[in-house]
């Protein structure tokens, strides 16, 4: 059994720890708040638009997509893996890099490369995959402008003929306690399935300037918002992630303290047994 001295500092590195764990609980929870109203108030948004654009493009005949819905022979393909600058958050990154590596095994034979937002996924990534750009950077701001920029800068690969398809893989928010990790088709665009017909779509609208230019005006606007919705979302699941993983490890922080204590309890008591009988032994061999 570990003398006291080695117990009592082993309780002392625990208790320390909790205090740090414990802290970092509370971090996570305030910031978590912010970030999940944040996502949640977006949502309704993205979702009307896309919509709204699935259901303008459906009404057109031809391609109404241009550039951004050209479907060619994917050979180039370019993964964007939104994870954390920071760690201790469970395997909330963990589960992002694997799905990549998994992506990047699906489409074995072609090239595949990554565009890393997060320091994490950047660092592990790069060892295993060609990563063009950490945009990691974004999240010391993040606005709806800077994550613009990024997408801007997808979509003129995309266009340039760099990339034949882009994929987006993140955590999803569900709540505090679950991420889901989504992989999502960033371009080329999705065809726009035919609209239902029914009483709403035989109404008559009068569209200014026109369809076509309305669509091609949304959907720069609708990418821009994809990917925003899609960091954000990722940003409220880490702040998630970090509070379960630090509420768990406050717990077993908590118990390990315990059953420190328990020990040093229990030595403290051998120790003073032994020392006892050591006196009535003298003692005795005193008297005898």
């Amino acid at each position: 059994m570990a003398n006291l001295k080695e117990i009592r500092n082993r309780i002392a590195s625990v208790s320390s720890t909790m205090q740090i764990t414990s802290a970092m609980k509370m971090v996570s929870a305030a910031k978590l708040k912010k970030a999940q109203d944040a996502i949640t108030a977006m949502r309704p948004y993205s979702q009307k638009l896309t919509e709204l654009l699935q259901n303008l493009s459906a009404t057109l005949e031809g391609d109404t997509g241009g550039a951004f819905a050209e479907q060619r022979a994917v050979n180039k393909i370019l993964i964007v893996a939104i994870t954390s600058n920071r760690g201790l958050c469970g395997a909330f990154n963990a589960n992002v890099i694997k799905q990549v590596n998994l992506i990047k095994e699906a489409y074995a034979g072609k090239q595949v490369d990554v565009l890393a937002i997060g320091k994490k996924g950047n660092d592990s990534l790069k060892k295993t995959c060609t990563v063009i750009d950490n945009q990691s950077g974004l999240f010391d701001t993040l606005t709806f402008d800077n994550v613009a920029g990024v997408a801007k800068e997808l979509m003129a690969m995309f266009t340039d003929g760099q990339y034949d398809r882009i994929e987006l893989v993140y955590n999803h928010f569900k709540n505090a306690a679950t991420q889901i990790v989504l992989t999502e088709q960033f371009l080329p665009l999705a065809p726009a399935e035919a609209a239902a017909t029914d009483s709403t779509a035989t109404l008559d609208y009068i569209f200014e300037p026109s369809k076509e230019e309305i669509v091609k005006t949304l959907i720069p606007l609708s990418l821009k918002t994809q990917l925003y919705k899609a960091v954000r979302d990722s940003f409220a699941s880490e702040h998630g992630a970090r509070m379960t993983a630090m509420h768990k490890a406050t717990d077993n922080a908590t118990e390990m303290r315990n059953q420190l204590k328990l020990t040093y309890n229990k030595a403290r008591q051998a120790a003073i047994t032994g020392e006892i009988l050591e006196i009535v032994g003298g003692a005795e061999a005193l008297n005898g």
